[in-house]
């Protein structure tokens, strides 16, 4: 990540300490019949394709090419809507081909194809520092997701559901030891992949440490945090960093946050899923910013 520093300097709010206090406190059926075609070999894990109706749908939706489907064979009773998403796909320039549905079997990825599988161009990540510089241009306080060893593709595409919903602006993920956007995560994600932009930066400790430099607030959830989630103040240009189901954030990563939160748990078990965890947290965030009217702040 190479983001320009820029000087935002905060001012001063009531109850809230500079950097080196030790926490913050508190405060979104065709007619034309598809040629056959025989077994294809695929890789499983192709990160070129999709798998089910609804994340091809949104993929055409938001006009990604798509250049070839392989559908089920369909039996006498037609599927309307099965239909419907296959002429779609030939509009957008997709060539379509009707195989045995053992053969997307065999293809799938995820155990859902529903009757049929795209091959679609490769999903591109987005740049940080230009989302930043955009919501900047339009007054708007930035909302990252920062996500750090989530290597779990179901994991990672509710996340991308949950933060799509949230209205959370970018999710950063690392190259390394993170799942990547592929078919299981777009399955999961039911379609919000293709609108929540998705960065991949090589060390999430330094990404943290710029972005603390241009003057945002970073806040990690850990299950040893003093502070409930319930309490702290969102507002701001702001990041989550989220770390995975089993080892949680870093060390290193967490040196790094800001403060602390954790979601008080009141059973026996003392772990949240990580996609649990994010829709607890990111929704209390989004709430109190929408509040506060911190979507539209920008930098002081």
């Amino acid at each position: 990540m190479s983001m320009n520093k820029r000087n935002f300097a905060k001012k001063a709010r009531p109850g809230r300490p500079d950097r080196k206090s030790a926490g913050r406190p508190a405060g979104r059926q065709s007619g034309r019949r598809p040629e056959q075609a025989p077994a294809e070999p695929v890789q499983a894990a192709a990160p070129d394709r999709l798998e089910g109706r609804n994340p091809i749908q949104e993929a055409i939706r938001a006009g990604r090419a798509v250049n070839k489907v392989w559908v089920a064979k369909r039996s006498d009773k037609p599927d309307a809507a099965l239909g419907r998403l296959i002429e779609q796909a030939r509009e957008a320039g997709a060539v379509i081909m009707e195989v045995e549905r053992t053969v997307l079997d065999q293809m799938a990825q995820t155990r859902s194809h529903q009757g049929i599988i795209a091959q679609v161009a490769m999903h591109e990540y987005a740049d940080l520092d230009e989302i930043i510089a955009q919501l900047r241009q339009e007054n708007v306080a930035p909302f990252i997701l920062i996500l750090d060893e989530v290597q779990d593709s179901y994991n990672l595409g509710a996340v991308l559901r949950i933060a799509d919903a949230a209205g959370v602006h970018a999710v950063v993920i690392p190259q390394r030891r993170s799942a990547a956007l592929d078919a299981a995560v777009a399955k999961a994600s039911a379609g919000a992949i293709e609108y929540v932009p998705v960065c991949r930066v090589v060390n999430l400790s330094q990404t943290v440490a710029r972005l603390k430099e241009n003057g945002f607030w970073v806040a990690g959830a850990a299950a040893e945090a003093k502070q409930s989630y319930r309490e702290a103040d969102w507002t701001g240009d702001l990041a989550i960093v989220l770390g995975s189901e089993g080892s949680g954030i870093s060390p290193v990563l967490k040196k790094h946050c800001d403060f602390l939160v954790a979601i008080p748990m009141q059973g026996q078990v003392n772990s949240l899923n990580v996609a649990v965890a994010a829709g607890v947290i990111i929704f209390e965030a989004a709430a109190a910013r929408q509040n506060s009217g911190s979507q539209e702040e920008g930098p002081a």
